[in-house]
């Protein structure tokens, strides 16, 4: 992706209608997030002549976009790999522009996933005629949560991960929503809680699982030289990279890891990183068990001791690793698609923007997206500060 170490800039990031916007479409959400990440970039929309976006519930999805937003982009990405989707393309944006095929690209999404459901499920279930999951829809498993599900259990099974340590990764996520005023759901939250929730899929109970909330993310990308002209501080790309592995959890060879064990090392190889450079992780918490495997396989602790890294809010405001500290897909904003929301937020951290989560020093970032069925697809990005290239 990079030519010269850097050479891409988030220069606009914003976020609209986290958690129930009644009113709106998906599209709307979509075009008030871009309008104001475009803005935060001190750009118009006029100067947008690269797309990439993506949606589950419509196919040429970009093509609503264009329309929508009046441009006319002479890059434009659609790759669907679910909830991965944008991490992965802040890649393909970089490249784009790295070879000069567009100037300004706008990475966008939108969603209302809670406000309109019962829809969803409706068109869900006829989608699933389409696009079956040949061994495993005959018994009609819960999916997403039965799926994240199994690979709890064998993690628990195989190394004596606990549903405590889990209810932990809930439990910090919303410690930092409570700092976030957007956030959706800022309750206190305990680790009873957690615990004594109603059953969703064993081991899971509902705090265990994302929450199903409508919103809008969109970032704004440029060459770093033009960014010197721009408002806000520079936030420097330095890798994106993606990996997939399977779509199905029957076809996982090992359900205590995912392609992160693959993204993550190339990415960070990428940056000219390691874990231990990393200041603040941004991580695709759609039940308490991912953060757990993605810690591991990204590296931050041995396969088999993310149960312990987490614990003692080590992952919560003040501990020794900062996850998720816009409250996450448990606390923060969940609309089905979640990774943009992660770039925002890591830009937002590490230009200093994040008021009373803010952590202090922020110059790295890492940003783990995971897409499809039981992690299928991962997608691992670093952004910095300046000072940190």
């Amino acid at each position: 992706m990079n030519r010269e170490r850097g050479s891409i800039v988030v220069a606009g990031a914003a976020t609209f209608g986290c958690g129930s916007s009644p009113g709106y479409s998906d599209i709307e959400l979509l075009a008030e997030a871009a309008r104001l990440a475009v803005e935060d970039a001190g750009l118009r929309m006029a100067d947008v002549d690269g797309l990439a976006t993506a949606n589950l519930n419509a196919a040429m999805w970009p093509l609503n976009v264009v329309e929508h937003l009046g441009i006319r982009p002479r890059f434009i990405e659609g790759s669907n790999i679910g909830g991965a989707a944008f991490v992965s393309q802040l890649g393909h944006a970089g490249t784009a522009l790295n070879e000069g095929l567009c100037d300004v690209v706008l990475i966008c999404y939108g969603s209302t996933q809670k406000t309109y459901s019962l829809a969803r499920r409706e068109r869900l279930a006829a989608r699933s005629l389409l696009d079956p999951f040949p061994y495993e829809q005959p018994y009609r498993p819960f999916i997403p949560p039965s799926g994240y599900a199994l690979i709890a259990s064998r993690h628990m099974y195989q190394y004596g991960t606990t549903r405590r340590q889990m209810a932990e990764v809930a439990t910090a996520a919303r410690a930092w929503a409570r700092l976030n005023p957007e956030a959706a759901v800022r309750d206190p939250l305990s680790i009873e809680d957690v615990l004594s929730a109603r059953m969703i899929s064993d081991p899971f109970g509902a705090l265990d699982c994302c929450l199903v909330s409508d919103g809008a993310g969109a970032v704004v990308l440029v060459r770093a030289e033009r960014a010197a002209d721009l408002p806000k501080p520079a936030v420097h790309l330095l890798s994106s990279e993606t990996a997939v592995w399977h779509r199905q959890i029957s076809d996982m060879a090992d359900l205590t890891v995912t392609p992160a064990a693959e993204s993550g090392p190339r990415a960070l190889a990428r940056a000219g990183l390691s874990v231990g450079d990393i200041d603040v992780v941004q991580l695709y918490d759609a039940f308490t068990i991912n953060p757990i495997v993605f810690l591991e396989d990204l590296g931050f602790c041995p396969k088999g001791e993310g149960g312990n890294f987490v614990q003692d809010g080590a992952i919560a405001p003040g501990g020794v690793l900062p996850v998720n500290t816009n409250g996450g897909g448990l606390s923060c904003v969940q609309p089905n698609m979640y990774g943009v929301f992660e770039i925002v937020e890591a830009v937002r951290q590490l230009r200093g923007e994040c008021g009373a989560r803010q952590v202090s020093g922020a110059r790295t970032a890492l940003i783990h997206g995971n897409g499809g069925v039981a992690a299928g697809a991962q997608a691992t990005a670093i952004l910095c500060h300046p000072e940190a290239l």
